[in-house]
């Protein structure tokens, strides 16, 4: 299954306007780590292994974390592969196989009820919980538990935001009704119009879909991740979805857009709006200038007037392998790496949007973002995408039923999703 890229993967390089950068894009090259295990030891000092996608400025961080355990032990910043699928195959053969040689894995945040439900990564527990849910902005941490335990420690999350035109609209519109309706007006008066967004068979149709039903009220899982609900909301969810498809503000090519596909479309100049994550306002900014200046930001717009939308979060989070021979090091180096002081540091040279709240407060940040005030207020009423360990397999069959979005019928797709999520949840019918 394709997945989808949160922002935090494809934020892109830095500029001046902005400095919000990522090392998913301008990381030219990466090494793919090796099967077989690596050493535990390095001249008697013992090693902890970092499993971590490419990201530019992580290992400065990686060093200073090394310096501060004073000849304690070393971190090892091992390089994942920048697709996120090849990330998850490499961890988990490693992981099905025991192996020792991984200490600490950046989990993007579906995946980890999955790998706490395998038993392949160990809980936080007592003061080292503690310390990471002091000042963790919920929604993330939500992402990084199972079963009421905290298997995970976030370190960077995302979120989507409307991007529009001030030359084209004199303000975002607040719900999808409205912004259908506006798309339309400039439509009928010849102007750029489109509504652009992600609507490929994939990880980000799922997304749109989850912030839809999350926006209505909806449920797609119960909360224990056991049974499939699809209750009203999602049936709203999908309505919307409909009809936003079918009215006429899609670009052509809605149906096979994925992230970047969207941020190019919108960057040529062919929308008034667009729904993306922030990567795309740095990459305009240097790509088209001019439209840049004229492009601001806002809350995604929600399904009812006067109830703000609830958008799907991304990230990354970090745990601690079971098969680890340094865990007490190991947990000690994950915590270095996600603190405060890191994350801001993450947040102004690599533009990952950090998961401690009181970072967003420093001065700093409201250059490297100029977004900030509508990232945070996102971020503290947040979506999470169904947490269950059969993700994998629930992503599968929400993107197969909602491609094409002009095909959806609301009522029967509803009732067809819940019987296939069903089957899915009990392993039944689908691959993983």
């Amino acid at each position: 299954m394709r997945r989808m890229f949160h922002a935090a993967h494809l934020v892109a390089a830095r500029i001046v306007t902005a400095r919000i950068v990522t090392a998913r894009i301008v990381a030219a090259f990466f090494i793919a780590a090796p099967l077989t295990a690596c050493g535990s030891y390095s001249g008697g000092m013992p090693e902890i292994n970092f499993y971590y996608p490419p990201e530019q400025s992580l290992a400065r961080i990686v060093d200073g974390c090394t310096a501060q355990a004073d000849g304690r032990y070393r971190i090892v910043y091992q390089v994942l592969p920048r697709s996120a699928d090849d990330q998850r195959t490499q961890m988990v053969r490693r992981l099905a196989a025991e192996d020792t040689g991984m200490d600490v894995m950046g989990l993007d945040v579906t995946w980890t009820q999955e790998f706490a439900s395998a038993k392949w990564i160990l809980p936080w527990t007592g003061a080292r919980r503690a310390e990471v849910e002091r000042g963790t902005l919920a929604g993330p941490l939500e992402s990084a538990k199972y079963q009421g335990m905290l298997y995970a420690a976030p370190k960077n999350t995302n979120t989507q935001l409307l991007w529009y035109r001030t030359d084209l609209v004199h303000r975002p519109p607040a719900t999808w009704d409205e912004m259908i309706a506006m798309a339309q007006r400039l439509k009928s008066g010849r102007k750029p119009y489109q509504v652009i967004t992600m609507g490929a068979q994939y990880e980000g149709l799922v997304v749109l879909f989850n912030t839809l039903v999350a926006s209505a009220g909806g449920h797609i899982l119960n909360a224990e991740g056991t049974r499939a609900v699809l209750d009203a909301g999602a049936v709203k969810a999908l309505s919307v979805l409909h009809r936003f498809a079918t009215s006429g503000v899609t670009d052509a090519s809605f149906t096979n857009a994925q992230e970047d596909e969207a941020r190019l479309r919108f960057q040529a100049g062919h929308g008034a709006f667009q729904l993306n994550w922030p990567f795309v306002y740095p990459a305009m900014a240097k790509a088209a200038p001019e439209l840049a200046r004229k492009v601001r930001w806002a809350r995604y717009p929600g399904i009812y007037p006067g109830v703000p939308s609830r958008v799907t979060i991304g990230g990354t989070n970090l745990a601690v392998s079971r098969f680890s021979p340094h865990p007490d090091l190991a947990f000690e180096a994950a915590a270095c790496i996600r603190s405060a002081e890191n994350q801001f540091y993450s947040g102004i040279t690599d533009g990952v949007p950090p998961t401690i709240e009181s970072v967003y407060s420093r001065p700093e940040m409201a250059y490297a973002y100029p977004m900030r005030d509508a990232i945070l207020a996102e971020l503290k009423e947040p979506a999470i995408r169904p947490r269950t360990p059969a993700y994998q397999n629930v992503s599968t069959v929400i993107s197969a039923l909602l491609s094409p979005p002009s095909a959806i019928e609301p009522r029967r797709t509803a009732d067809e999703m819940r019987e296939s999520l069903q089957e899915a949840l009990e392993s039944r019918g689908v691959l993983p």
